[in-house]
């Protein structure tokens, strides 16, 4: 049989099968609720390729796997159906700190064994949890969340009729995107993952932004802050919805550092007399030093706003921080909110929207909530960046450098 012949249908045919393995997407969307207020996408198939080439350019991951336990079951033999868009969404009328997504399940009794492997505690009714991650094994279907709160209503409208969406309304090209959604109106964020940073952004031109960050990081601070009234209302609303409307806020500045103190604790006990005697305990903490100014156009209400939720004492402490000692002081445009420790200066007003945050030795060793993974992952960052000029916004999660790029790091 000539060999030409044989070659050329079998080139054609591992093409198109690299073609579907890599590149070929389903673009439906069948797992973003019609309540979802903001929707992430990761292009599973773009990350993977991703993954791949970099895995190649890095010899010193090959043998990694080998020395890995074989008991534990992977993700990829976990019984999940692995989707070509990953779909993370929130709801409305939910913290912001609650996100969900539903994966498509193979085998169901394979996840949950995986589950288990992976130290998922079943709290009965087929919900799983591992610290901050809970699961839910609904017929051929998988709800995971950061909480559980909201399973039972996800549940109901996967039983229901669904709104099929396309993925083009929501990515373009990108290894991910975060979309805000308000009624028919999506604004969407690209997410880029580079050698040691993450960035999302709605624009490609970030020079400016850039500038702003590299300038701001100089400054060795743990946090900078400047707002102005529409950035201030931003973020004003995930925390609280009426704040910004009532006390008028205008302008948002703050600067803080972080330091051990010493913490001197009280308790009471008895001696063999059963005399009442007092002991004290010196233990380390962190805490923050730092100074806050707030403008608003109308102080006077503003003031009377925190004295209406609690917020200002008899000491004239601002108690919505939890940080203290402090004091809050009231002038013309506003206050200035500041620890009494010890004093820093804010930094000079550049007239620019950004918040900058520098991760600190202290601050990972304050997190005890988190787990041994999440520190090594907090640890791996060094700064994070917002910078918004005009309609242009963009966030910067710089990693440490290292030998190896994120995505085989994380």
């Amino acid at each position: 049989m000539n060999k030409k012949k044989i070659i050329v249908p079998l080139t054609l045919l591992l093409a198109a099968a690299f073609y579907f393995v890599f590149f070929y997407k389903n673009k439906t969307l069948q797992f973003v609720p019609g309540n979802a207020n903001a929707v992430v996408l990761i292009d599973v198939k773009k990350l993977t390729g991703q993954y791949i080439l970099s895995f190649m350019a890095h010899p010193s991951k090959w043998t990694e796997s080998k020395t890995k336990d074989k008991k534990t079951v992977s993700l990829q033999n976990s019984g999940i159906k692995t989707p070509d868009f990953l779909q993370i969404f929130h709801l409305k009328d939910t913290k912001f700190s609650e996100w969900y997504s539903v994966v498509e399940l193979k085998d169901p009794q394979k996840f949950s064994a995986y589950l288990k492997g992976h130290q998922f505690v079943n709290q009965g009714k087929n919900v799983f949890r591992k610290d901050q991650i809970f699961v839910k094994i609904q017929g051929g279907n998988g709800i995971v969340g950061t909480s559980a709160s909201a399973f039972e209503k996800i549940g109901q409208w996967l039983s229901s009729e669904k709104k099929i969406l396309n993925a083009d309304r929501f990515i373009n090209k990108s290894l991910g995107s975060i979309s805000f959604i308000s009624g028919q109106k999506i604004q969407n964020f690209s997410i880029e993952l580079k050698m040691d940073e993450i960035e999302i952004k709605n624009t490609s031109e970030t020079g400016s932004l850039a500038f702003i960050a590299a300038d701001i990081q100089k400054k060795n601070r743990f946090l900078d802050v400047e707002l102005d009234a529409r950035n201030v209302k931003n973020y004003a609303s995930l925390l609280n919805k009426n704040l910004v409307d009532s006390a008028q806020i205008s302008y948002f500045r703050a600067t803080a550092d972080l330091e051990r103190v010493n913490d001197t604790i009280i308790s009471y006990g008895y001696d063999d007399n059963f005399n009442e005697i007092e002991k004290k305990t010196v233990q380390k903490i962190i805490q923050p030093k730092y100074i806050i100014d707030i403008q608003s156009s109308a102080s006077e209400k503003a003031w009377e706003y925190f004295q209406h939720k609690k917020w200002i004492n008899a000491q004239n402490q601002f108690t919505a921080i939890p940080f203290q000692p402090n004091t809050i002081e009231q002038n013309n445009s506003g206050f200035i909110i500041k620890s009494t420790r010890k004093p820093i200066a804010l930094s000079p007003k550049i007239k620019e929207n950004y918040i900058f945050v520098r991760n600190s030795p202290m601050l990972v060793s304050s997190l005890s909530i988190l787990s041994t993974t999440e520190k090594k992952l907090f640890t791996d960052i060094e700064y994070v960046f917002y910078g918004n000029k005009a309609q242009s916004y963009w966030v910067k999660i710089k990693a440490k450098k290292g030998e190896l790029p994120l995505i085989l790091r994380w």
